[in-house]
């Protein structure tokens, strides 16, 4: 799905340059652009998800989330 609707996002893209955009190309290119970018969000999520930090001691920590204050769920890691 990704790479069709990339495609078809630049090719009405391009069209906007050259022509403009009828209503329902408008209408096609918000919608197209909406499923993008939530499946690149789905995306992104997954790979943070799956990140570490290893620190020069070699000890690695799973990146944590923000909560809604902005801090993270866990103590920050210190030198031993």
């Amino acid at each position: 799905m990704q790479n069709k609707a990339l495609k078809r996002i630049n090719e009405l893209a391009k069209l906007a340059k050259e022509r403009g955009l009828t209503p329902e190309e408008i209408k096609e290119r918000q919608q197209l652009r909406k499923e993008y970018l939530a499946e690149f969000r789905t995306m992104m999520i997954d790979t943070l998800d799956n990140t570490y930090i290893e620190y020069p001691d070699h000890t690695r920590v799973k990146l944590e989330r923000k909560n809604k204050g902005g801090t993270t769920k866990t103590e920050p890691h210190t030198e031993k």
